[in-house]
């Protein structure tokens, strides 16, 4: 006689079909009732954080690079001629980057 070790065990099958009907008659949340709750609890509004900046503009001043520096073409950092090391298609391309590769 072939035996189908596959086969869950009758006394483990009876176990899980228990479990299984214990969790369906739980009163768990369901992703429409938590959806619900959220959208009924905005918890944003009003909310402010401590040194967060609102309503107003921020401005900076961009400073091109100068006579003596040039973006890299790998990393994309303003860096100094003296750390110029190679240039490519791509730009000049800054020391750190060329030793990393």
């Amino acid at each position: 006689m072939a035996t189908d070790y596959d086969e869950a065990r009758p006394d483990v099958a009876e176990a899980s079909e228990k479990t299984l009907q214990d969790v369906q008659k739980m009163d768990a949340p369901t992703a429409k009732s938590v959806s619900a709750e959220l959208e009924e609890n905005d918890f944003a509004d009003g909310l402010e954080l401590p040194g967060a900046i609102v309503d107003e503009e921020l401005s900076i001043n961009v400073i091109p690079p100068g006579n003596d520096e040039f973006v890299c073409g790998e990393c994309f950092t303003i860096r100094h001629r003296s750390q110029a090391e190679k240039h490519t298609k791509q730009g000049i391309i800054c020391r750190d980057c060329v030793h990393m590769h």
